[in-house]
C-alpha cells in the first residue's frame, strides 16, 4: 500500500473522530514498515495538525502500537524522530469454515501469518460440533502467542449470509444452517468479537489491501463456486449483501441439477467436469461465466483461487483467459482483462478473514452497496 489517500480518507480535526484520526496515523504507520515514517510526514500525508499528531503518536507509544525508528537528517533544523508500526503488538483470527475443512491463521498487525493450522471439518454435522471444532482452531492458534492480545475473529463462510448481523443463508447443499447466527455463537464460545463474511469477499478484500489495482474480480473455485467483487476500490456486496453468487448464474437450461435446486448452474458444470477429469472443460466453462462478469462490469482484472485451480493453475489461467479473449475478438469487450491467480489454494481466504478484523484498526474498510 502506498500513502497517498482521496480526500475521504483524509483526517479532521474533531475529537468526535479520534478513532478515525489514529487509524489513518497507523495505517500509514503500517505502509511505511520497517523504515518508519515522521510526525511531520504524518501531519502532511492526513492533514491533521502537528499537534494532533502528536498526541496520536504519544498515545499509540504508550499502548505499545507504535515505536522509535531512529533519527532522519532534516533539510533545516533538528533532526526529525521517526516511527514505525509495531507489528506484534497486536494479532487477529482468521477462520475459513469450507464446506469440508477449515484454515485458521494468526496474523499480526501488519497481515503476515504467524501460526496456521488446518483440520478436516463436517459442514454438514450438527452446529455445535462445527462450533466446537472452529473454537478449538481458535484456541489453539492464540496459544502461539499467549501474552499478546487478540483482537478479533474474522470468518470465512460459503454464502449466501448476511455479513452485517454475521447470519447465514441457505449455504448451497446445507439448509439446515439457514438463519443461524454463526458470529453470535462463535462469540460466545471464543469470547473475541466475531467478524463473518463469505469466502470470497474475505478473499477479495484481502487482494485489495495488498495493493491490486482497479476493479476486479475473485473467482473462487473450490468445494464451489463464488466471486468478490471489488468495485470502485471497496467489497460489492450488495443492498442485501449477496452480490457475488457467482456459481448460480445458469449456463444451461437443460443442464445438470446443481445442489441449489437450479440446474446448469455454473457451478455443478464445472465441478462435473474435474470430477469427470475434463479440466480444460472446466476451466472453459468458468471462462465463460468469467467472461460474462468482464462484459457486465467492465472490470479490469480477474483472479483465480481455491484449491480447484490450485491443482493446476496454468490450465485455468489459460482457460479463462482464452475465452475472455475470443469474446473480446467478436467485439464484446474484455480485450485488455488480466487473467492472474491468487495462489495458496484456501489459505488466502483464511488470511482474509483476518484482515476483516485489521481493516476497521486501519480505517481501511469499504463497502459498496
Amino acid at each position: 500500500m502506498n500513502g497517498s489517500r482521496t480526500k475521504s480518507q483524509a483526517g479532521v480535526n474533531l475529537p468526535a473522530l479520534r478513532h478515525h484520526n489514529a487509524a489513518l496515523v497507523l495505517d500509514l504507520l503500517r505502509a511505511a514498515g520497517a523504515e518508519g515514517i515522521s510526525r511531520l510526514e504524518l501531519a502532511e500525508r492526513t492533514g491533521l495538525t502537528p499537534q494532533a499528531v502528536s498526541k496520536i503518536t504519544a498515545r499509540l507509544r504508550a499502548e505499545g502500537l507504535a515505536v522509535g525508528a531512529g533519527l532522519r537528517p532534516s533539510t533545516g533544523g533538528k533532526p526529525r524522530t521517526v516511527l514505525r508500526l509495531v507489528p506484534d503488538a497486536q494479532f487477529a483470527v482468521g477462520l475459513h469454515l469450507d464446506r469440508d475443512g477449515l484454515t485458521a491463521v494468526l496474523v499480526d498487525l501488519a497481515g503476515r501469518p504467524v501460526a496456521v493450522t488446518t483440520a478436516p471439518l463436517d459442514f454438514g454435522a450438527p452446529a455445535e460440533q462445527v462450533l466446537a471444532d472452529a473454537a478449538d482452531a481458535v484456541r489453539d492458534l492464540s496459544a502461539a502467542e499467549p501474552h499478546k492480545p487478540v483482537l478479533g475473529l474474522g470468518v470465512a463462510v460459503p454464502g449466501p449470509l448476511d455479513h452485517r448481523d454475521g447470519v447465514l443463508h441457505r449455504v448451497t447443499g446445507f439448509p439446515q444452517w439457514d438463519g443461524f447466527p454463526l458470529r453470535d455463537a462463535l462469540a460466545e464460545r471464543t469470547g473475541l468479537p466475531v467478524t463473518v463474511d463469505k469466502d470470497t469477499n474475505a478473499a477479495a478484500l484481502a487482494l485489495s489491501l495488498s495493493g491490486l489495482p482497479g476493479d476486479f474480480a475473485y473467482l473462487h473455485l473450490g468445494t464451489g463456486l463464488g466471486a468478490g467483487l471489488v468495485l470502485g476500490g471497496a467489497v460489492h456486496r450488495g443492498a442485501r449483501t449477496g452480490a457475488g453468487e457467482f456459481g448460480h448464474q445458469t449456463l444451461q437450461l437443460d443442464g445438470p441439477l446443481c445442489g441449489c435446486g437450479g440446474r446448469g448452474c455454473i457451478e455443478a458444470l464445472c465441478l462435473a467436469a474435474e470430477a469427470r477429469g475434463d479440466r480444460a472443460e472446466a476451466a472453459r466453462v468458468l471462462g465463460a461465466g468469467a467472461a460474462n462478469l468482464v462484459g457486465l462490469l467492465d472490470i479490469d482484472r480477474v483472479v483465480l483461487g481455491g484449491r480447484t485451480v490450485a491443482a493446476d493453475e496454468d490450465a485455468y489461467v489459460r482457460g479463462v483467459r482464452a475465452v475472455i479473449e475470443e469474446r473480446a475478438a467478436r467485439g464484446r469487450g474484455g480485450g485488455s482483462v488480466t487473467v492472474t491467480v491468487a495462489g495458496g489454494g484456501d489459505r488466502p481466504v483464511a488470511e482474509g478473514a483476518a484482515q476483516l478484523v485489521l481493516a476497521p484498526v486501519f480505517g481501511r474498510v469499504g463497502e459498496r452497496g
